[in-house]
């Protein structure tokens, strides 16, 4: 444990460059340098997101960028005391000790204890002091290792000393006010709020307790404390776990880094808040508001993106795990295994194999187990609309919200609606579970809220509404398009469908629209001959053109532009190379909700491209479904994967420019917002 910091990762009155930048860059390279961490540009990264999202200078001259990154394999400090300071963002001036934190993405609660333990150490003035007057490396490690000590491997929370009588009054007992901090990495900012806030308490004479929700694990407040507490400081940069536990108390929300900064001015808006009838309060029934960074920060589309990430993160392993047990299905049970599998599944067994038809390369066996893959795989991505509304509204209402947001989803796939209609009714759900919420109802009554009277309400509400006004103009729709896409495919302008039939494949990546499309080609397949060959054609452009998003921002958040992605998307970029190659589109859905205006109109330029080529090298595909896994059923082969590279490879590009260039810097916000909020 001692050895999180070492004398190779100390740099004394040194220049590590101009700006903040340069300064992290180099304590990166200093971990890699030293064996703890693999990559310096990807936890440079890493901690650079963390402080696009919110700076880390402090007060006193401190700074502590930091970050949780795949890249560090083991937990380490890296300080530089510079001369001359760099700005990081304190409100008093540049910051002269910098510490980069960096941990594993996955690192023991016992190592992160200890960093917190160390960021607690830095509101200490004769813990700054030693590092200033330190003459040596080794003197600073002595100084930091005795701060870390024997840390505990969950954080416990903070109480100030009993409070004198000479302190604020309420009732003829001194005041009482509980407190959470949480940041988005569990390990810095949130332990210093806890103890700057403790303090703060102490100075004012009240009863002030806190929790700190950190990554190393938190120790919840009895119910009894929070129950005799007058008033709640919520200072969050994520939401606060089981907020429920607090509803109807007089509240002060504010972002994590105002909780070191301004504690005392919490404390005094704290107890001006409990005889204050106009006070914000916790919503009863657990509804979960927005932090303060999301709703004060932020616009409101900025907030909206944020709840989309949320509910496309829950719902990432829905798609992964059934979109690669679909993959597997067409694999080993050849491209027909969607005409069959269900009779397949449920007529035959192990011990009684169905008869062979020719389309497994396995036989018999390569049948029945393909088929019980892909009927697994089909399942599993049978939730993913139900997934992303009930989560999307769990991102608004906390619990109560993810039942009526559950049911949303499926009405939405009941009436066609899709992708779309499944976060139309995620946020309906959600919004209507967080007004809910909000009724200080009486003592007697809020047991029922979150488990009864929440759930029944929204859902009826959500799905009412998906029913009455939303199903039928969706449907209209589609209709429409169908009945265009025939007589357009009817004539010479083959080329052109293939163009109208990629970009409808990637508006809207397994919505209505998509399906549309799809609809119309796997419908024409049973026409289809050597003497009649657009729909195989069609049937080709459809499926080379679907595979193009997730394949794109694959390319794009692996490989060409990693800094421009969040670490959760770069996580989905590789799990999206598999699921474009199968021909999932649905791979591309957590890139598409959380930053739509620049990703689905990148993607329907590279299908766009695909569709056309496809058409004009004349790819024809005999198989519905499977992508590279049925590239026996396509022909010529060369053609298909020509338009699908190009396709590609022209969506990668052009939404790593418009991420680039287009309106960046709030969006980036609302991205690493909502990812920190699920990662935490």
């Amino acid at each position: 444990m001692s050895e999180i910091i070492t004398p190779e990762l100390v740099s004394l009155d040194v220049s590590l460059g101009a700006d903040k930048q340069a300064v992290i860059r180099a304590l990166a390279a200093r971990v890699v340098a030293e064996g703890r961490a693999t990559d310096a540009d990807a936890l440079f990264a890493d901690a650079w997101a963390r402080e696009e999202k919110d700076e880390t200078g402090l007060p006193g001259g401190i700074a502590i960028p930091h970050a949780k990154s795949a890249a560090v394999t083991e937990p380490s400090l890296a300080f530089a005391r510079l001369n001359p300071g760099v700005e990081f963002g304190a409100t008093d001036g540049p910051a002269d000790l910098v510490f980069l934190i960096a941990a594993p993405d996955t690192a023991a609660e016992a190592h992160l204890a200890v960093l917190s333990k160390l960021a607690r150490s830095l509101m200490q003035e004769d813990f700054l002091a030693g590092l200033r007057a330190a003459q040596s490396a080794d003197e600073v490690v002595q100084i930091v290792r005795g701060a870390i000590g024997d840390a505990p491997a969950a954080a416990p929370a903070q109480s100030a000393p009993e409070a004198t009588p000479s302190g604020p009054q309420i009732d003829g007992r001194p005041a009482r006010i509980v407190a959470v901090t949480s940041c988005a990495t569990g390990i810095a900012h949130t332990f210093m709020a806890a103890d700057a806030l403790t303090a703060a308490g102490k100075k004012a004479r009240v009863d002030l307790i806190v929790e700190p929700q950190g990554s190393s694990g938190y120790k919840a407040l009895p119910q009894s404390v929070i129950d005799d507490a007058d008033a709640v400081i919520f200072a969050n940069d994520v939401d606060v776990r089981e907020q429920h536990r607090f509803a109807g108390k007089p509240v002060v929300r504010v972002g994590v880094k105002a909780g070191i900064e301004r504690a005392d001015a919490l404390v005094a808006e704290a107890l001006a808040a409990v005889d204050d009838p106009a006070a914000a309060r916790v919503p009863s029934g657990g509804a979960t508001a927005t932090a303060s960074t999301s709703t004060s920060k932020l616009s409101w589309g900025a907030n909206i993106q944020r709840i989309l990430l949320t509910g496309v993160s829950y719902m990432i392993p829905f798609v992964a795990g059934g979109g690669l047990l679909i993959a597997i299905g067409f694999a080993i049970g050849g491209f027909e295994v969607t005409a069959n599998a269900g009779t397949v599944i449920t007529q035959y067994s192990l011990w009684d194999l169905p008869p062979v038809d020719g389309t497994s390369p396995f036989g018999a066996l390569g049948q029945y187990l393909g088929a019980v893959a892909f009927m697994i795989g089909a399942t599993s991505m049978g939730f993913l609309v139900s997934a992303l509304a009930g989560y999307i509204a769990f991102a608004i209402a906390d619990r109560p919200g993810i039942a009526p947001g559950f049911v949303a989803g499926a009405v939405a796939v009941l009436m066609n609606a899709g992708f779309i209609g499944g976060i139309i009714g995620g946020l309906l759900a959600g919004v209507v579970a967080w007004w809910l919420g909000r009724f200080d109802a009486p003592r007697w009554l809020r047991g029922l809220m979150p488990v009864v009277i929440i759930p029944l309400v929204a859902s009826i509400v959500a799905s009412g509404l998906m029913i009455l006004l939303l199903g039928r103009p969706i449907a209209s729709l589609m209709e429409l398009m169908n009945d265009g896409l025939n007589n357009l495919a009817g004539g010479a302008g083959i080329v052109i469908v293939g163009v109208i039939l990629g970009l409808m494949m990637c508006f809207d990546l397994g919505g209505p629209v998509n399906k549309v499309a799809y609809a119309f080609a796997v419908a024409g397949l049973s026409a289809g001959s050597p003497e009649n060959p657009t729909p195989y054609l069609i049937m080709a452009a459809v499926m080379t053109a679907g595979m193009v998003p997730p394949l794109a921002l694959a390319l794009a958040s692996t490989i060409l532009a990693r800094p421009l992605f969040t670490p959760v998307e770069r996580e989905n970029g590789v799990a999206a190379w598999l699921l474009g190659a199968s021909f999932i589109s649905e791979g591309a859905i957590p890139f598409a909700a959380a930053d739509p205006l620049r990703v689905i109109p990148a993607s329907m330029v590279g299908g766009a491209v695909t569709g056309a080529l496809s058409m004009l090298f004349g790819v024809q595909s005999l198989a519905p479904h499977g992508g590279i896994w049925v590239a026996f059923a396509i022909n010529p082969l060369w053609g298909f994967l020509l338009a699908l590279v190009a396709g590609t490879v022209v969506s990668a590009l052009a939404v790593v420019a418009l991420k680039k260039w287009v309106g960046r810097k709030e969006l980036d916000e609302a991205e690493a917002s909502a990812a920190t909020a699920v990662a935490v």
